[in-house]
């Protein structure tokens, strides 16, 4: 009995070091990259996004000057617009950096319904407040994203 346990262990073991020696490094996989593809996707949204940002005097001098329903026109134009652009780009984004990217466009839309309650209440403090963090989450968004001569971002 006690040799059937010894060959039947010796068995065992040789099949054990077998399979382990079978198995292999792993092949580093590449890291995520953008295509072409993407790339051109990203970039044919990304200029409207850029005028938005470029038109930030605009919105403030609205504010400044208590004009609160042109300040609700450029929310929920061209700042609506620059949300939706936000919500296409984030879909091409690599995989890591969706989740900052649906964060910082939730905060955005939260920054803008902020805005536009200020202008309903007629409150210039607070929305000239909302203001600022809004055309922040538009330039940390721009930040994330790839370069445009860039072909690859690495994770």
């Amino acid at each position: 009995m006690a040799r059937q346990r010894s060959i039947l262990s010796l068995i065992l073991v040789l099949l054990a070091t077998f399979l382990i020696s079978c198995g292999g490094p792993k092949v580093a996989a590449p890291p995520p990259t953008y295509t072409t593809a993407q790339l051109e996707q990203i970039q044919e949204y990304l200029p409207e996004l850029l005028a938005v940002r470029d038109r930030s005097q605009e919105l403030e001098k609205l504010i400044q000057k208590n004009e609160w329903v042109n300040v609700g026109n450029f929310i929920h134009g061209p700042m609506a617009e620059a949300k939706l652009n936000m919500n296409y780009i984030t879909a091409r984004l690599l995989p890591q950096d969706q989740p900052q990217a649906r964060q910082i466009t939730r905060d955005l839309f939260n920054h803008l319904v902020k805005i536009d309650q200020a202008a309903k209440d007629r409150n210039s403090f607070s929305a000239a407040n909302y203001y600022k963090a809004a055309y922040s989450d538009i330039q940390k968004f721009i930040d994330l994203l790839p370069e445009k001569n860039s072909e690859s971002k690495s994770a």
